[in-house]
């Protein structure tokens, strides 16, 4: 079984944790470590003999076009995750096709490759904003990497299925929900991020070995700054959001390459296709 691996492509003071203590406006003055962390990963996997697909920031591939171009040459899928970290359910359907337009247009400049694959920052495609599966369907996306069918504090849409499925009726775009576990009945959040680097390896393995007895495909996915432990520290965050972000960050790489070597893997577009002729549509 070939598991989808994928990498959300964002420097370290852009993720969720820190949107409400760092602004975006303040970006440019900070250092940017991602080029740095994406060449390492892409040494990773080239070690591991696997490729990925990269969902990368459009406001990213403006300053890192060198590394744009080296993931593509390298045999991976560039694909997109917005410009620049807004969640989706706080745009408006006209915001929304406007962030993806414009993130697209910067993508497939830096890449050289057209765009087919979107996730939505923070898996924040739910049950308040199904339109956005309307809007990635008009622009032509293959498929979607953005539920997460799980109850969680900064995201999630329990009610949606655990695996691929069909979100717009008429339409051939396929969303693959991350991975979930299921524990007595309840659903577990395996995907990756900070729940494999906070947890025992032995949970994601045991995680993803059941998914794959079920037949099929795992989603896994994590950042560049997650290799990344010399990055600089935010003292004004609040403490739950420090725990997260920094916690394991010297053990992340050790434990990849433990998880490359014992599983399948292969590129989100790749695992589409092959998702595409089993999904069904489904709308909440």
């Amino acid at each position: 079984m070939v598991n989808g691996l994928s990498v959300d492509v964002e420097d370290w003071f852009q993720v969720g944790a820190f949107e409400n203590t760092i602004s975006r406006e303040h970006w440019d003055g900070l250092e940017l470590r991602v080029g740095d962390n994406v060449a390492r990963i892409l040494d990773l996997f080239d070690g591991a003999g696997v490729k990925a697909t990269f969902f990368t920031l459009g406001w990213v591939a403006e300053r890192n076009k060198a590394a744009m171009r080296a993931i593509v040459e390298r045999g991976h899928e560039l694909a997109s995750h917005g410009y620049d970290h807004t969640r989706v359910f706080t745009f408006s359907p006209a915001e929304f096709a406007e962030d993806l337009a414009k993130a697209r247009a910067i993508l497939e400049d830096a890449g050289g490759q057209p765009i087919t694959g979107y996730r939505a920052p923070s898996f924040s495609i739910d049950a308040r904003n199904r339109w956005a599966h309307d809007i990635l369907a008009e622009q032509g996306y293959v498929y979607s990497s953005s539920v997460a069918p799980v109850v969680h504090d900064h995201y999630g849409w329990r009610e949606a299925p655990r695996f691929a499925f069909r979100p717009v009726e008429g339409s051939e775009l396929v969303e693959i929900p991350v991975t979930t576990a299921l524990l007595k009945g309840k659903r577990l959040a395996a995907g990756g991020g900070g729940f494999f680097r906070v947890l025992p390896y032995g949970f994601s393995r045991w995680a993803i070995g059941q998914v794959n007895r079920e037949g099929r495909p795992a989603v896994f996915y994590f950042h560049p700054w997650e290799v990344d432990p010399d990055q600089p520290r935010v003292a004004g965050a609040p403490l739950r959001s420090r725990i997260r972000h920094y916690t394991n960050l010297s053990k992340m790489e050790g434990k990849l390459s433990r998880l490359l070597g014992d599983f399948a893997w292969g590129r989100m577009d790749e695992i589409a296709q092959r998702e595409k002729a089993r999904s069904r549509v489904w709308s909440a």
